[in-house]
């Protein structure tokens, strides 16, 4: 008999990898089980490129991957698991495959290079034949072919380059290696073409991961059937959909999946802009939670410290409105440059097929656009876009907030033409995107593709460039953050929870990720900057002039600024994590140096100032300046874990950040911790205080993992949210809420700015009736408790209502 699946009450991810496979997640099952999780959240766990250390890069949706420990492993583990009342969440990558060098890894994609638009499976794959003459384009060279035919080969009925391998079209094995090349349903291409002549669906612009075409039954269900089957087997609980917005139809495909899994539970990582809201049509428990992360980290922000932050920012580095000093303009400089560069082949497509249309359609309005004017209003529309894609379909009108955006996006694109009739090709564009002029070959592929575009372009403009560009406070430079508004007042959390709980109360919520750039304590020690605005920028125009006296001036003003918050922020920083991380930031940034065009001598610079400054002596008063922030990090890291343990929605805890963990973006945040197992092991029920911020948070995050477990009604579906308003001269401070009447979760926030005000003195919180008694110290408390002895020995309080 299939075991019953289970709606998680909170989960612990995992990072899978070779060196961390089943066998070693089934070791920490007793741990997990301990710490208080009701499922273990797994990476992807299906056939990947060998030595692939996330496992997003899929190579065959029909195995278990081995280097993991196959199918067999993965059993094992669930069974572990079941034994310690666990459950599975798995991650699933619908969106795309890997490109991998070892091309019949990748046996649907080898059998399309083989047998080209013909093939069996050629369905699968996002490819634009027609772009290419009927070829696919492989930017994979190393230089232009000429330079790289000495490097060709054929060999045992392959096409061999380094140590790639490729597919012949039968009959070709005997040709000239010249014609050859030329006969093949791919054309092998220097890497740097893949900018502009690439011609299938990537992830984003990566192009060693193909698009792959889920919209189409058959490869669903090819690509869904091995999940499907560990579900309906009882292996799993429920899944993780990465990336959604990348697919031709992402409601559509989320309504497949609901009814394929049998409603099991579900969270898609979409990522929400300012003010959007989840497609309430999704079938889905909801996000994976950087919504929910973007709202917790807003209430330790100082609003004005915030601003005077940026101020010295801006003065500090002298950066231009739209290269790092202004927010809306930087993201707006660096979408243009990433749809006119890196995505310039995804442009180029949608231009032809808009022309197509034109050229086609029966309206004679649209007809007359020179093919010029259709690019700059793609182009125009697409960098204006506030959110990641309309969510258009061919089956039912747009949305009015798809309509509203498209129209005001296309008012704005208007004001870019010289010549206003020709502005008429905006209006053209945008009725073809909201999908007026119909369905058919070309409509929607334009409407399809003009929202992936649009999705790619959100992510690599926002996440990838802006956030790396506008610096003045890092730990708002987040996915799903919005930089230009770190700060929030606390009646925008309890909005924002009171909504999560009516609509999605099975969310998921996070505060870090594999994802995250920053982890959830990182990002809570950099918030504490926003309390101390004037004595950083002070510090930080020190400890430059310092390190620029000692011999080693910083590459620019922007890179000493975001490389002392850095270093701040690790505590004790290690120049191996720093340097990776620094250099990933100035080559996503572009703006001296870049992954494609790298600048040796501004690296070698970059790397002189990392080691002279953060890692030399100026160390020594930025770990003065850090310890006077103690107890602002103590309160903010406290009080951002025990919101995300007790808001609606169900928790994921990224492994290690139990303890107070400081994790850079990846491939940092992918290291494996050294998990607290003895730790947890040796926290008995008493209660105490005085321990360090490490097992003070293991502490915390282990009673309300417990708590959450063993009382999910509570916390769950038909759970209620309650605000808890503190009535006193340092009411703004505090931030309360009751869960079902039974839990009320308090903390501190703006604690410097608290402190230097006089404290709790004269505030109290009014609590629901009956007693309580906080389970973190054991006092018991009831009625209007006094904030001053409820938070005397630590910055928040977990009370539970005593029967």
């Amino acid at each position: 008999m299939t075991p019953a699946r289970r709606t998680p009450t909170s989960t612990y991810r995992l990072q899978l990898q070779p060196d961390f496979p089943f066998s070693a997640a089934e070791e920490l099952v007793p741990y997990a089980a301990s710490l208080g999780v009701s499922h273990l959240h797994l990476s992807p766990v299906l056939e990947a490129v060998p030595g692939s250390l996330h496992g997003y890069d899929v190579t065959d949706h029909t195995r278990v991957r081995a280097e993991l420990g196959g199918e067999e492993g993965l059993r094992a583990l669930a069974d572990a698991a079941r034994a310690r009342g666990l459950g599975l969440v798995l991650d699933i990558v619908p969106n795309h495959m890997a490109v991998p060098g070892a091309m019949e890894l990748n046996g649907p994609l080898w059998e399309v290079l083989r047998d080209g638009p013909e093939a069996e499976r050629a369905g699968w794959f996002d490819i634009d034949w027609a772009a290419g003459g009927g070829r696919v384009l492989l930017p994979v060279l190393g230089g232009p072919l000429g330079e790289e035919l000495d490097r060709l080969s054929v060999v045992d009925g392959t096409l061999r380059y380094a140590d790639r391998r490729f597919p012949l079209r039968p009959g070709t094995e005997e040709l000239p290696l010249p014609d050859l090349l030329d006969e093949q349903h791919y054309r092998l291409a220097w890497w740097r073409l893949g900018r502009t002549e690439i011609n299938y669906r990537r992830f984003f612009a990566i192009s060693e991961l193909i698009g792959v075409r889920v919209e189409e039954p058959e490869v669903f269900a090819a690509t869904h059937a091995l999940v499907l089957r560990l579900l309906d087997e009882g292996l799993i609980d429920g899944l993780r959909v990465d990336h959604p917005d990348g697919l031709a139809d992402p409601g559509g495909y989320l309504e497949r999946l609901h009814r394929a899994t049998g409603g099991a539970w579900i969270v898609a990582e979409k990522i929400l802009g300012p003010g959007e809201r989840l497609p309430a049509s999704w079938p889905v428990a909801g996000t994976t939670g950087y919504d929910a992360m973007r709202f917790i980290d807003a209430m330790f922000t100082e609003a004005d410290g915030a601003a005077e932050l940026t101020e010295h920012y801006r003065a500090f580095t002298g950066a231009p409105p739209d290269l790092g000093g202004e927010w809306t303009a930087t993201v707006r400089r660096a979408a243009y440059k990433m749809i006119t560069h890196e995505l310039a082949a995804e442009t180029e497509r949608l231009t032809r097929a808009a022309v197509r249309v034109c050229a086609a359609v029966p309206e004679l309005r649209v007809r007359d656009h020179a093919p010029w004017t259709l690019r700059s209003a793609l182009v125009e529309l697409l960098v204006r876009l506030p959110v990641y894609r309309p969510y258009v379909t061919g089956d039912a009108p747009p949305s009015p907030v798809d309509e509203a955006m498209l129209v005001t996006a296309a008012d704005g694109a208007r004001t870019m033409y010289a010549v206003p009739a020709e502005a008429a090709a905006v209006d053209t564009v945008r009725e073809l995107a909201l999908g007026r002029f119909g369905e058919g070959d070309d409509l929607t592929d334009f409407r399809v593709r003009f929202a992936q575009v649009a999705s790619a372009l959100r992510a690599k403009a926002v996440e990838d460039t802006a956030c790396y560009r506008y610096a003045p406070l890092l730990s708002a430079a987040e996915v799903g953050g919005d930089p230009g508004e770190p700060a929030l007042p606390p009646a925008a959390f309890h909005a924002f929870c009171e909504r999560i709980q009516r609509h999605w109360p099975l969310t998921g919520t996070a505060l870090s990720t594999h994802d995250t750039k920053r982890s959830g304590d990182i990002r809570a020690t950099l918030a504490s900057l926003s309390e101390h605005p004037h004595g950083w920028a002070e510090l930080v125009t020190r400890l430059t002039e310092e390190t620029a006296r000692a011999g080693v001036r910083a590459p620019d003003p922007h890179v000493a600024w975001t490389t002392w918050q850095t270093a701040f922020a690790m505590g004790f920083p290690d120049r191996e994590r720093l340097l990776g991380t620094v250099l990933k930031t100035v080559r996503e940034a572009g703006l001296h140096t870049s992954w494609t065009e790298p600048d040796e001598s501004y690296e070698a610079a970059l790397e002189r100032f990392v080691l002279a400054g953060p890692c030399g002596p100026p160390l020594y008063p930025l770990t003065e300046f850090a310890r006077e922030l103690e107890p602002q990090v103590r309160a903010n890291v406290l009080g951002t874990a025990l919101l995300h343990l007790t808001m609606p929605g169900v928790p994921d805890v990224y492994r290690g950040s139990e303890r107070h963990y400081l994790a850079l973006v990846d491939p940092d945040n992918r290291r494996l911790p050294q998990l607290p197992v003895a730790q947890l092991a040796a926290l008995d029920d008493a209660l105490a205080t005085g321990y360090d911020l490490a097992t003070e948070k293991l502490r915390l995050t282990a009673t309300a993992l417990r708590l959450r477990r063993a009382q999910p009604e509570w916390f769950g579906e038909l759970a209620d949210y309650e605000p808890l308003p503190a009535e006193g001269i340092a009411a703004e401070h505090c931030l309360a809420f009751a869960r079902s009447g039974r839990v009320v979760a308090v903390v501190t926030r703006l604690s410097r700015r608290l402190a230097a005000a006089g404290g709790w003195e004269g505030t109290y919180l009014p609590l629901p009736p009956g007693p309580w008694r906080d389970l973190l110290t054991g006092h018991a408390v009831s009625g209007k408790a006094r904030l001053g002895q409820l938070l005397a020995a630590n910055p928040v309080a977990l009370l539970v209502r005593e029967d």
